[in-house]
């Protein structure tokens, strides 16, 4: 599902609404001992913060919301400044053959569907 986001990354980012652009996947961040690997790295303009993308092949589970909100966390803690508003955080899932957002932390990104080529 990824390499399907990343190959159509323009599509993927009109979805999501306005203001959101790349700034990395595989995005290392560590959390105590261990190393752990943020699908997608996004920054939005418009609402002045990070989004921190989930991708999983699996329909939503509460612990893809655990794992989010962890990397919600850090990033808030170590990578945003006192400037910025605190980050978002969305779960893609694939459900029914499509790939759905399926979570989001802020109310102003909705729930859709994503068909990709």
């Amino acid at each position: 599902m990824k390499q399907l986001i990343l190959e159509d990354l323009d599509s993927f980012l009109k979805e999501l609404g306005e203001g959101f652009s790349y700034i990395e996947n595989e995005y290392k961040i560590k959390i105590g001992d261990s190393y752990n690997y943020i699908d997608l790295l996004l920054y939005n303009i418009k609402y002045n913060c990070y989004v921190v993308v989930e991708l999983k092949i699996t329909e939503l589970k509460k612990e893809h919301i655990v794992q989010i909100q962890t990397y919600m966390n850090y990033i808030n803690k170590h990578i945003k400044t006192i400037n910025q508003e605190k980050t978002i955080g969305i779960v893609v899932c694939a459900k029914d053959n499509k790939i759905i957002l399926e979570y989001s932390s802020d109310p102003r990104i909705y729930e859709t569907r994503f068909i990709l080529n």
